[in-house]
């Protein structure tokens, strides 16, 4: 059994600060994997996987959108300093695991994120990182 551990916060804060009111919470789940942990083979066969999952995620009305992203060495960093910008080639921090792809749904909660976060694919060989995501006035929908 894997035990959750969750920062307490009180309800009533959270859902004024969330404006959870009878409605779903939208939740990133971003892909990491090590970028070589794959053949050829098995990156086509995930890749199937993958969309088979978003079709049944679309199914069950959690789906909002997902998609893989291309390797890190097509990446562009762009950082602003001072009012410049600094372009640099790659990802902003290198490390064992890349991202590699997202899912963005509709859960009731985090319970119900996890669920949906545990048949993606990668799971098995890389990380999903569940993080809800804040919405703010102003945005367009």
């Amino acid at each position: 059994m894997i035990k959750i551990l969750r920062p307490s916060v009180d309800p009533a804060a959270w859902h004024s600060i969330h404006k959870v009111e009878n409605c779903k919470m939208k939740y990133m789940l971003l892909v990491y994997l090590d970028e070589q942990a794959l053949s050829e083979t098995e990156r086509e066969k995930c890749y199937v996987e993958s969309a088979q999952l978003a079709q049944q995620i679309k199914s069950s009305g959690h789906y909002l959108a997902a998609g893989p992203l291309h390797p890190t060495a097509k990446a562009t960093s762009l950082r602003v300093r001072d009012n410049k910008r600094l372009i640099t080639d790659g990802p902003f921090a290198e490390t064992r695991e890349q991202l590699g792809g997202y899912y963005l749904i509709e859960a009731e909660n985090l319970d119900e994120a996890i669920n949906i976060a545990e048949r993606i694919p990668v799971a098995k060989v890389g990380t999903i990182e569940i993080r809800p995501v804040l919405e703010i006035p102003g945005l367009p929908d």
